[in-house]
Order: C-alpha cells, then structure tokens, then sequence
C-alpha cells in the first residue's frame, strides 16, 4: 500500500496550495479519506475528512478555506488551501482507512510566511 502526497510548499499568507494524495494497493473507493497536519509542538489533528459515500467534515479553523475532493477513478483525494494563514503551516499528512486496514502518507510540508 502507497499513499504519496505531494503538493506542499512556501507560499504567502492568502495564497492558495492544492494537495494531492495518489494511493497504490488498496481499494480507493471504499476508504475514507483524511488530511491530517502537524505543526511544531503541536500535536497532529484532522484537517479535512471524505468519506467514500462523499460525506465532509472539517477542522472548525479551516471551513471556508480548505475544499477535499476524491477522484475514484485516479484513486487520488484532493486537499484545496485558500486564504491560507501562518498558523496552517504544517507537515500535511493522507489517511486511508476502512474496516479492515489504516494506511499513512510520508507526509509534504506547507509553510505559508511572508
């Protein structure tokens, strides 16, 4: 099992990043998916949250900002970032998980600074 995301980067407050997280060796559409991220010293929370009926939720902070999104067909869930903010500097991390198994991403970093 695979889960690579990629996307991450330096951008400034109020821009805009788009993470991807493409898997490998599960079956994509019956997983939930999550964006998880660790700032510094702080402790790893949900970010966002797709279900594989398609139901969402997200982190309080992030709503209206942050958009995921799954491709069942390129077995690919998506993370869109506006307005981005200092504080959502981060390690972004992918979940898959169902049932039967919990799989990780090797995590890509989001730094939002001026």
């Amino acid at each position: 099992v695979q889960l690579q995301a990629s996307g991450g980067g330096l951008v400034q407050p109020g821009g805009s990043l788009r993470l991807s997280c493409a898997t490998s060796g599960i079956i994509f559409s019956i997983h939930a998916m999550g964006w998880y991220r660790r700032a510094p010293g702080k402790q790893r929370e949900l970010v966002a949250h797709i279900s594989s009926g398609g139901g969402l939720n997200y982190l309080e902070s992030v709503k209206g900002r942050f958009t995921v999104s799954r491709d069942n067909a390129k077995n690919t869930v998506y993370l869109q970032m506006n307005s981005l903010k200092p504080e959502d500097t981060a390690v972004y991390y992918c979940n898959a998980h169902n049932l039967m198994g919990d799989y990780w991403g090797q995590g890509t970093q989001v730094t939002v600074s001026s």
